[in-house]
């Protein structure tokens, strides 16, 4: 009786030093930061998970290492919180993704603490009520593959200093109130940049010639006042997706670009475009064309997906005909 009583009590030690091991998983100082931030935002019901008494690696909106045990991931999603970015987010210093999404409470502007979250590799920060200018500093984040600063309200120039995020592959800046030219240093971007995003502001000039050199996936410029030619983002060996250009100031021949088989969306509408549409349109067989609204001339070439179409991807042109639009005189 008494050595099952041991066996007992033995395994009861064991459970409970197991179970007090997994309570305190989490960092002491990561809780700490934790509950800070907690407190920032007015103790909120989304984080009533944030009980000091549990593992924080159990905690609603964050995530940690399974080695290290420190807090890796902070993903705060569709929130009811009030409120401006609490700058103790920095002294969460092994975060590697960072994200504020669709929280329309959020005010203020980014805080520089930012700067010192030196592994981010993920920043998002979309949807929200965010403002004032895109800060120069978020350039110190050497380590991030995506910048997400989207649907905000962000206003002024873009930094120059955005060019030295030499590890981006996806850069989104769209609807915002970013006005001025495309920075220089952008003319330098990386070629791992794959998505570029600055749809929806107010920018003007033209877009860096140096693009030609780089292989984007999908880039989206629509609704600003861009003017030029953008022409030399195309060619039989890019393998561009998808291209957003419309309701721009754009002026070009586009009779004689080349198009790769890659392009499944080419939208220019509401431009000042001029000549013809090239006959490697009608390759393309997967192709959504928009070139409404420019000052094209000729036939639309018969092939592909061209006169699948419906005509109001032709209409307001100079004299462009052939199915969809009337025929050829």
């Amino acid at each position: 009786m008494k050595i099952t009583l041991l066996i007992i009590l033995s395994i009861l030690t064991f459970l409970s030093q197991l179970l007090l091991s997994h309570s305190t998983r989490c960092n002491p100082q990561d809780k700490k930061v934790l509950l800070k931030i907690k407190k920032a935002f007015n103790n909120p019901y989304h984080l009533a998970s944030w009980n000091p008494d549990t593992d924080c690696c159990q905690w609603y909106v964050v995530d940690c290492d399974r080695k290290t045990n420190r807090i890796t991931n902070f993903h705060l999603f569709a929130a009811n919180i009030s409120g401006q970015i609490p700058p103790a987010i920095a002294d969460l210093p092994y975060l590697e993704s960072l994200t504020f999404h669709k929280i329309t409470n959020l005010t203020g502007t980014i805080p520089p603490a930012l700067a010192r979250l030196t592994n981010l590799k993920r920043l998002s920060i979309s949807w929200t009520n965010i403002s004032g200018p895109i800060p120069s500093f978020l350039s110190q984040l050497k380590n991030l593959t995506f910048l997400d600063l989207s649907f905000n309200n962000f206003s002024g120039a873009i930094p120059q200093t955005l060019g030295e995020l030499r590890n981006l592959s996806g850069l989104r800046l769209d609807r915002n109130k970013l006005t001025g030219p495309i920075p220089d240093s952008f003319g330098d971007l990386s070629p791992s940049l794959q998505y570029l995003y600055l749809s929806h502001n107010q920018l003007s000039g033209s877009i860096p010639r140096a693009w030609g050199d780089l292989n984007f996936t999908s880039v989206l410029f629509d609704r600003n006042r861009l003017e030029g030619d953008i022409s030399f983002l195309f060619g039989k060996n890019k393998t561009v997706q998808n291209v957003d250009f419309s309701r721009n100031m754009l002026r070009f021949d586009l009779s004689n670009v080349e198009f790769p088989d890659s392009l499944s969306t080419l939208d220019l509408n509401h431009n000042r475009i001029y000549g013809s549409l090239p006959e490697g349109l009608a390759k393309l067989e997967n192709l959504y064309l928009n070139v409404s609204y420019n000052r094209l001339c000729g036939q639309i070439p018969v092939g592909g997906r061209l006169q699948e179409l419906d005509y109001s991807s032709y209409f307001h042109n100079r004299c462009l005909c052939g199915a969809p639009l009337p025929n050829c005189k």
